[in-house]
């Protein structure tokens, strides 16, 4: 028995409303390797799946469509389940057939991957994409290294082949048969619209071009219906191409010449594109190793930069985006769009999109069947037996997005205030503490921080004194504030910069007429990532301004830290000592493939 409560589908999945489910669905994400407290260290953060999903409070993310979701659940189901698997055997089977020449070794492989499989679906709580990655995680596991790269190579040059092409080029250099506006500027707009439509269109059928030569009736017939559909989006598909930030996700079935091209349109028509590849082997999607070593690609990422830090930061992201305009990163991931299991980097740029591209069926089962609701933008194209598909979703109602010039904004407003007391002869300082490191304490360390700074200024003249805690911004997360703190912060307009210590915590606590309490006592600013990030930022600032001056702990207690929780105002202990009851319940249990 594994439910009492009626669920649809994936979004009304919530612990706490029922025994017999949390059970089933703990042992399920186990199953899946899915739980981020089994796993930190490559599972998303519920923060970190906040910046591509709005969730309520005990709502859990599933990486799956509501149909797949409604197999794993229901028992009398479990023979649709069985196709899905059936399905996913064929693929390694394939994939297998195609690596391994040798007659014995074939053999052996498939007779081991065999007992692999059987063990893996016997309590059909597998989501089936996730089984395809773990067979063939065993399969790349046999000492091979990306078993299709030069089938992928192939595929490239017989891409441009294509784009070359008579059939191909006369589609789309086409001029539309309707005329065009009078005005120059709407001239322009119309043709940059109808180019991009076009440009979906051969990257959603780019398998089917490969396998079979294009006729020009047919390509004109396939741009023609494409436009149409585009028209039947509306104002969703009118935003993209409109000097915003596109995230384009690449697919199993490859096209990434195609993909390419409609990203140089799209940063014609001036938006910035993060293109998602995938990290390793995935069939024929494109890997970060194709886009910096096949001959064919390199040429189309001409002003473009491929990164591969997997936790890249919102500044040096932006930053990047401003210099080259086309940037390349990987999800994370060799399998299926996850969003469980993708990077930091991908995480963010999702963030920092405007529109997300999801390119192919599996990612619009991922991002179109189910009733989670994102962040951003959606428009997926993709093209199968009933021809090309293209339908868009948008974000959820609650979602907000801070740009760039969002951040900045609120940076010099503060920034100007800053210029503004020096002016007037006034000394400033900046105080840095511990706001939400404390889970569950983030209102206290408010209350702490306005306590102390307020008594500083009582007792200090002509001073002007930054507390982050008077400055936040409702809807920004940790990225977001500490983006607009690093810009104050190397302003160089800052004399003092103070750092909490434990006398000031317990001042504030004696100023408030209360007992420290045992979560705060020997607690100071080393106890959080922030301001451990904010030391280092203090010392660079102190190297070029000699005449700051620093005040609070000495610097090397803080360097026991790394970087800041990805969007969280609290951070993990340094001995983990939080994982503890996570740590135990992982080695009680069965190991499990990543």
């Amino acid at each position: 028995m594994k439910s009492k409560t009626e669920i649809s589908g994936v979004k009304d999945v919530r612990l706490g409303r029922d025994i017999y489910f949390d059970a089933w669905l703990f042992s399920m994400l186990i199953d899946n390797n899915l739980a981020h407290s089994m796993n930190p260290d490559i599972i998303a953060s519920p923060e970190q799946l906040a910046f591509m999903i709005q969730m309520d409070d005990g709502q859990v993310y599933l990486p799956c469509s509501d149909a797949t979701f409604a197999m794993l659940h229901n028992e009398n189901r479990h023979n649709e389940l069985q196709k899905g698997y059936n399905r996913a055997w064929r693929i390694i089977v394939r994939l297998i057939r195609s690596v391994i020449q040798e007659r014995e070794e074939r053999t052996r492989i498939l007779c081991f991957c065999r007992y692999r499989f059987k063990q893996y679906i016997a309590w059909h709580t597998l989501i089936p994409s996730r089984l395809v990655k773990r067979m063939t995680d065993l399969i790349l596991a046999q000492s091979l290294d990306d078993p299709w790269k030069q089938r992928r190579r192939l595929s490239s040059a017989r891409q441009m082949e294509l784009l070359e092409s008579p059939e191909i080029l006369a589609n789309l250099e086409a001029v539309p048969p309707d005329g065009l506006p009078l005005n120059m500027r709407q001239a322009r707009q119309m043709l940059d619209r109808i180019e991009l439509v076009r440009l979906l269109c051969l990257s959603a059928m780019s398998k089917e071009l490969q396998a079979q030569p294009p006729t020009t009736a047919g390509i004109r017939e396939s741009m023609q219906h494409a436009e149409k559909l585009a028209d039947a989006l509306g104002d969703t598909f009118q935003y993209v191409g409109h000097g915003g930030t596109v995230l384009l996700l690449c697919d199993a079935e490859g096209g990434i010449v195609f993909d390419l091209f409609l990203a140089r349109h799209l940063i014609k028509m001036g938006n910035r594109v993060i293109f998602a590849v995938k990290s390793e082997f995935y069939f024929f999607a494109p890997t970060l190793d194709d886009m910096e070593n096949d001959p064919t690609i390199k040429p189309l990422l001409r002003d473009g930069v491929v990164l591969r830090d997997r936790r890249l930061s919102k500044k040096d992201l932006l930053h990047y985006l401003r210099e080259h305009r086309l940037v390349v990163i990987a999800d994370g991931t060799r399998e299926r769009l996850n969003l469980c299991r993708v990077s930091v980097a991908f995480s963010r740029a999702w963030k920092e999109a405007d529109v997300i591209l999801g390119k192919g069926w599996r990612a619009a089962d991922i991002l179109l069947g189910t009733g989670h609701d994102f962040t951003r933008d959606i428009v997926c194209f993709w093209h199968d037996e009933q021809g090309l598909h293209m339908q868009a979703r948008k974000r959820a109602s609650g979602a907000r997005k801070f740009s760039e010039s969002d951040i900045i904004a609120q940076s010099d407003a503060l920034i100007e205030r800053m210029r503004n007391a020096r002016a007037q002869a006034q000394s400033i300082m900046f105080y840095s503490c511990i706001i939400g490191s404390i889970p569950g304490e983030t209102s206290t360390a408010v209350e702490l921080a306005h306590t102390f700074v307020n008594y500083l200024r009582s007792k200090m003249d002509n001073i002007f004194i930054i507390n982050p805690a008077e400055h936040f911004v409702e809807g920004m997360d940790g990225d977001d504030l500490m983006f607009m703190w690093e810009r104050v912060q190397r302003s160089g307009l800052i004399d003092t910069w103070r750092f909490q210590t434990v006398k000031d915590i317990e001042e504030s606590f004696a100023i408030l007429g209360r007992k420290v309490p045992l979560a705060w006592f020997g607690k100071d600013s080393t106890y959080s990532t922030g301001c451990t990030k904010e030391m280092h930022i203090a010392l660079d600032v102190q190297s070029m301004n000699r005449e700051m001056q620093i005040i609070g702990p000495e610097p090397r207690l803080f360097f026991r830290r790394g970087d800041y929780g990805v969007g969280r105002y609290f951070d993990a202990g340094i001995n983990n000592n939080n994982r503890r009851h996570a740590l135990s319940a992982r080695n009680s249990c069965r190991k499990t493939e990543q």
